[in-house]
């Protein structure tokens, strides 16, 4: 008798469920067809496949080697790599064999439409060499190769305020006047929040200050001038500091001119006697004082 129930009970449930499949709407079918497509899918993309099988997904290929074999490995887009087992990949080494060794390298396609762009050579104006990049040239114009380069006196770099203090020139003549002297820009090593330094070649800012004062002759004078203008400023100065240095010592000499103080100078008294009071009045000036005697 229990296993006559327990038949029903399973004859039961089958109808059940084929009444239940049987009552499913097209777009439920379609859904249903669609999840198990996904799961499989899914899946198909985790490469869970049996040991010692090998399983091929959009050129993603895995070899799980059997038990003792050590990790698995996966081929992807041609390069081998090692499943460490902790979460990243190891690319497998690839050991050199007779055929790869003995393969030739691919040779590099020619290309006959190349443009050949010439290279031009400078001469040096010290050496005469040819040479096809320089320092100098490239930052000053300045046709002097590498080798004949002297960094400390010849072709040493001035800033713009020494070459307007040696040289007496302005800003114009270094930026207006043609052609415009080429420097490069530098950090002041004095402090780095200070505006960047203007270096210039020596030589141009000399050859500069020629085409302005005509000769060094010309030069020296324009110094001295200006030095003698300085020194009548300074003396100039120093007079009227010490005048007034004097004036704050010995003011005994310089004696301001102060306004006389004007005392009255009464007549006699005049008595009223109906407001009984007196008055009198200034000899030297209109005024009148009135005033009750006790």
């Amino acid at each position: 008798m229990p296993h006559k129930s327990i038949i029903k009970i399973k004859a039961a449930t089958n109808n059940e469920a084929g009444e239940g499949t049987s009552k499913l709407t097209n777009a439920q079918r379609l859904r249903i067809e669609r999840n198990q497509a996904k799961a499989k899918k899914l899946k198909e993309a985790k490469l869970v496949a049996h040991p010692s099988a090998t399983f091929q997904n959009n050129n993603v290929t895995e070899e799980r080697p059997s038990a003792g074999q050590g990790n698995s490995i996966i081929k992807v887009q041609g390069t081998k790599y090692i499943d460490s087992g902790g979460g990243f990949l190891l690319e497998q080494p690839v050991l050199p064999t007779a055929d790869t060794t003995a393969a030739e390298p691919a040779e590099l396609p020619i290309i006959e439409d190349a443009i050949a762009i010439p290279v031009v050579y400078e001469e040096c104006l010290e050496c005469g060499d040819q040479y096809a990049d320089s320092y100098l040239f490239n930052n000053f114009g300045h046709s002097v190769c590498d080798k004949c380069r002297d960094t400390e006196e010849k072709h040493s770099l001035i800033t713009r305020t020494e070459a307007k203090a040696e040289y007496l020139l302005k800003d114009c003549d270094f930026d207006k006047r043609e052609p415009p002297l080429r420097y490069i820009s530098r950090k002041n090593p004095h402090n780095v929040r200070w505006g960047e330094m203007k270096l210039y070649l020596h030589l141009q800012v000399e050859k500069r200050a020629m085409e302005v004062w005509g000769s060094e002759e010309a030069l020296m004078r324009q110094h001295e001038n200006r030095e003698d203008k300085r020194d009548v400023g300074k003396a100039r100065k120093y007079n009227k500091q010490m005048k007034q240095l004097r004036m704050e010592v010995r003011s005994s000499i310089y004696t301001k001119k102060t306004t006389a103080v004007h005392e009255h100078e009464f007549g006699a008294d005049t008595y009223n006697e109906e407001e009984d009071n007196y008055t009198h009045s200034c000899l030297t000036c209109p005024y009148t004082e009135t005033y009750e005697k006790m």
